[in-house]
């Protein structure tokens, strides 16, 4: 099928989008913002700290269980999952399985010790386990993960959006910062769980349609698997034990699995929503819940990959520089195939922004209890009302929204997002899961052990980053089906610098080699070992260190399930 994007480029007015399309967007944000007024004006009478941050542990299980779904299927998944799938192949579908680790470790180990201690900063536990320094350390790594993870969810997105349908950068930025901001503050946790829950919804729709669209565009979904599995983009099964390999079945169910462990096991944001609920049958129902929905939303936004693939198959908008980077693939396939349908295009935008919006609103929730815990209630106030958690809010909405000037020049989202939980959330994972399952752990052991793996981890990272060590597709992009006559007049009137020369853009872009042998080994190690190589650090460096001082004589955490 030739390409020549006319719609994008001869009908100047779907770059941007319609009315109706802004009214569809704006009405998920009523939406979400007026859950935060009523839960305002519901518990206006209550000023209880724990109430605010917990709910009370009143919340029902299904809720909660959708809550923690879309907490971290955020924007970031959203566009970058498709692209991934667009640019490499389907291995990273099989994330979704590496969750059934995740959520055994949190539902039966994890969230069993932070019910029963009933504390609302899982740093608590931190300082019962292994001092107060320890706390205020981990607290502080914790504090900087969610915050730049937040700026990173915040700005990729209206970034993408921008390049292809005109929506203000900053405005979009401001818009969705200031209304999760709103509820959040508003409403609190009880907020929090029912807009997440609405927000999954909506996330759903939107896939759904491109999807569908997509599919009968080009006669089915059968024609778009065969399409994309003739060119190297379906592919499961590849067992290679090399750890350079970007994606392997290994990799990504065990990686993934660490990976999904650190948030649901570890994260404040998560752990402060499963012991929401009345009992610990009740947060292990609702983590377990969790897999199918996984699965489902996953299954979803890879096959919305390989639709995306078979429909530029032969004419890739990266490689013209009609987008600069495939995480804006999404709005342009959005507007490609409904831009003449005024409002679904904007019902993709809600889409994508409820991502952005439900994992803001638990990032702000979490931030403000970690801030109020760990550093207000020690030094100043043993009592904290409502209002001062409010206040934590609104301050840490502003300082990710300060934030999101300083993401401006990042790479592909979604590997930008699993290296930051690498390198920050890693090295927490492995500290609690050196608390809870190596008894004969000290003080020592757990500070030493954390700083070890934080700056081991990090150093690989930054040592990849400085080094350019990229691991790039095996299977080419092409040009060859464009229309190149068509798309070299219409670029004329468009906006988008690109080459001008047909010869040289209708080519092929061949795949590039793997990394070359001479980089060193950790660099050239897949990212999504992260994670587990920072777990492996800790319990290593920790039980060494442990054993040398003198070991751990008495262990006064329970540690009954």
């Amino acid at each position: 099928m030739e390409r020549d994007y006319q719609y994008i480029f001869e009908k100047k007015e779907s770059v941007t989008f319609s009315a109706a399309d802004y009214v569809v967007f704006a009405a998920t944000l009523l939406v979400s913002a007026s859950i935060g007024l009523y839960y305002a004006i519901k518990d206006r009478k209550s000023t209880d700290e724990k109430d605010f941050l917990l709910a009370g542990r009143s919340m029902q299980t299904l809720p909660v269980s959708l809550s923690l779904l879309s907490s971290f299927i955020s924007a970031i998944t959203l566009l970058g999952t498709p692209a991934e799938v667009y640019t490499n192949n389907t291995m990273y579908w099989w994330i979704s399985i590496g969750f059934i680790l995740s959520a055994a470790g949190t539902a039966h180990i994890f969230v069993p010790v932070f019910y029963q201690l009933e504390i609302t900063s899982v740093f608590q536990y931190i300082e019962l386990r292994f001092g107060h320094t320890c706390r205020v350390l981990g607290s502080i790594i914790y504090l900087t993960w969610m915050i730049l993870y937040m700026a990173v969810v915040l700005y990729g997105p209206s970034l993408a959006l921008n390049a292809v349908t005109g929506l203000s950068l900053w405005g979009s930025v401001v818009a969705v910062g200031l209304v999760c901001i709103f509820y959040t503050t508003l409403g609190g946790m009880k907020a929090v769980v029912w807009t997440d829950s609405f927000q999954m919804l909506v996330m759903f729709a939107g896939m759904l349609a491109l999807l569908i669209s997509g599919s009968l565009k080009l006669g089915g979904l059968d024609v778009a698997w065969d399409i994309a599995n003739k060119n190297q983009r379906i592919l499961f099964f590849e067992f290679d034990p090399d750890p350079s390999v970007r994606h392997t079945t290994w990799n990504v169910v065990i990686g993934g699995g660490f990976f999904w462990m650190a948030i649901y096991g570890i994260n404040q944001a998560q752990v402060q929503r499963a012991i929401s609920v009345p009992s610990i049958k009740h947060a292990r129902t609702a983590i377990w819940l969790n897999f199918p929905g996984m699965l489902i939303i996953l299954s979803l936004v890879c096959s919305v990959g390989v639709v995306m693939y078979a429909y530029y198959s032969t004419c890739d908008p990266v490689s013209l520089k009609i987008i600069s980077k495939t995480d804006q693939l999404i709005p342009l396939f959005t507007m490609d195939l409904l831009g003449h349908l005024n409002g679904l295009p904007g019902l993709v935008l809600s889409c994508v922004f409820s991502g952005s919006l439900s994992t803001i609103s638990s990032g702000l929730n979490a931030v403000a209890a970690v801030l109020l815990e760990d550093f207000v209630k020690p030094y100043c106030c043993k009592k904290i009302s409502g209002y001062a958690a409010t206040l934590a809010m609104v301050g840490c909405g502003l300082i990710c929204l300060a934030m999101a000037y300083f993401v401006s020049e990042l790479g592909a989202i979604l590997q930008l997002a699993y290296v930051l939980f690498g390198i920050l959330g890693g090295p927490l994972l492995g500290l609690f899961t050196f608390g809870m399952l190596c008894p004969w752990g000290n003080k020592w052991g757990g500070n030493i052990g954390l700083i070890t793996a934080l700056a081991f981890v990090a150093w690989i990272g930054l040592g990849t980053s400085i080094n350019s060590v990229v691991i790039t597709p095996k299977s080419p992009l092409t040009t060859a089906g464009c229309n190149m006559t068509a798309i070299n007049a219409l670029k004329a009137l468009a906006t988008t610098a690109a080459p001008t020369t047909a010869a040289v853009l209708a080519s092929t872009t061949p795949a590039t080699a793997a990394p070359p042998k001479d980089y060193f080994l950790l660099y050239r190690m897949s990212y999504i070992w992260y994670t587990a190589l920072a777990v492996i650090t800790v319990l290593f460096v920790g039980t060494i260190v442990s054993l040398i001082t003198g070991a751990c004589q008495a262990f006064e955490i329970c540690m009954s399930r």
